[in-house]
């Protein structure tokens, strides 16, 4: 039976770079509706093909989102649960769902948790425990039911206002019980919630099986995709496919060729290998996402020190008539890849199976019952991409 997600490809945004919003560098009166900005490109995502907005964080934070100060408030450099509700009310016009970010491993050091002897963690000494040795943040006490109960009235409170589901950072921080309770909490007032687990390494499936998760991030999917288009090596691919293939027999890959924190895809393999990665990433098995920008070949990469990803977080165009014309072709290729994916919700689900790999050329297969695609990938000179649905060609494109 087809599962709603299996149709599923969903824009990620980092709302307070793409709002234009002061990250660091605050400033008294620094509170505005910069929401409405995003407001402005629920059209053009739509037209994209996407079904849903993953959204990074919206929540009252100290800087970069990551460091919240409140859940249960819009940030203020962004707008007020005004500015959210027409962002959900627009989502719902065009039929996409609204993913939010929880950041629930750890809070701002500010947070009331930590001066009123909240649930975070503490040292023999009573201190709150920073996270990853960032004395900025508080890890959260994961073994105290307060902590529970504070992260599923979080959940609730948004679902409530039309949230459909979450994205959990740094998950693979958090025992795997922890998300499983809160899930099937949850899930008792929402079953249709969807629950995305950022993790980074490690068996993505069976973190997945055991936190009851809808969906990890497969990063080892997205290392091998550019690295095997830059180094015109698809033997690298191929091994990555293999494991994906493992993996999405257990359990949903979140699949990606770009986020807010990876250099850009266009920054890493150039136009042409942006348009092979995406290609590779919306017929795969999995529930592909599309960083927005890297539609339209937008560059940034990491840098070092506080300011390491402001490149990778850009300000959005006003609105997309304000984006010109440049990248559009990209952007079109793209979307017939969004489309593709769309009309054939099989694929999410199906066996993959490489059939003919060469550094330079890779063809992988997909079968679900009667079903089968095929997907050539040419590098080169002249780079290609083929694409079959029951021996009929849907897609063939090539770039000089």
């Amino acid at each position: 039976m087809a599962h709603p997600l299996d149709a599923a490809v969903w824009w990620h945004v980092y709302p307070l770079g793409a709002c234009d919003a002061p990250i660091r560098d605050r400033y008294p009166g620094d509170e505005g509706h910069r929401l409405r900005r995003l407001t402005a490109w629920v059209d053009y995502a739509a037209d994209l093909g996407a079904t849903g907005l993953l959204l990074g964080p919206v929540f009252d934070s100290v800087a970069h989102g990551y460091d919240t100060l409140d859940h249960c408030r819009i940030d203020p450099r962004l707008g007020d649960d005004h500015d959210f509700a027409e962002l959900i009310e627009a989502c719902r016009a065009r039929d996409l769902d609204v993913i939010l970010d929880g950041v629930f491993n750890h809070v701002a050091r500010e947070h009331r948790f930590v001066a009123d002897g909240g649930p975070v963690a503490r040292d023999d000494d009573g201190r709150a425990v920073g996270w990853e040795g960032d004395m900025t943040l508080a890890e959260l006490d994961h073994d105290d039911p307060a902590t529970l109960d504070f992260v599923v009235d979080v959940m609730e409170y948004w679902l409530e206002r039309g949230a459909a589901g979450w994205r959990l950072d740094v998950a693979y921080a958090v025992p795997a019980e922890f998300w499983a309770a809160a899930v099937a909490r949850v899930r008792e007032r929402f079953p249709d919630a969807v629950f995305l687990g950022e993790m980074i390494h490690g068996d993505y499936a069976d973190f997945a099986q055991r936190s009851e998760l809808d969906t990890m991030t497969q990063y080892e999917l997205w290392k091998a995709i550019w690295s095997s288009i830059k180094d015109a090596n698809f033997f690298e691919l191929s091994h990555a496919l293999g494991r994906h293939q493992e993996f999405s027999s257990r359990a949903r890959m979140q699949t990606f060729v770009g986020n807010h924190d990876v250099d850009r895809i266009a920054t890493a393999v150039g136009a042409t290998g942006s348009a092979l990665a995406h290609a590779v990433v919306l017929t795969l098995p999995g529930l592909p996402s599309i960083y927005a920008g890297d539609e339209r070949g937008v560059e940034g990469a990491k840098g070092e020190g506080f300011g390491a990803d402001d490149a990778l977080r850009p300000p959005l165009p006003a609105s997309p008539l304000d984006a010109g014309q440049e990248g559009m072709a990209l952007r079109d290729t793209v979307a017939a890849f969004v489309w593709l994916r769309r009309n054939n919700p099989w694929w999410a689900t199906a066996d993959l199976e490489v059939v003919d790999v060469a550094n330079e050329r890779l063809v992988y297969r997909l079968r679900a019952g009667d079903r089968a695609a095929e997907v050539a990938l040419v590098l080169g000179e002249e780079c290609s991409v083929r694409v079959t649905v029951d021996g009929e060609v849907v897609f063939a494109q090539a770039w000089g």
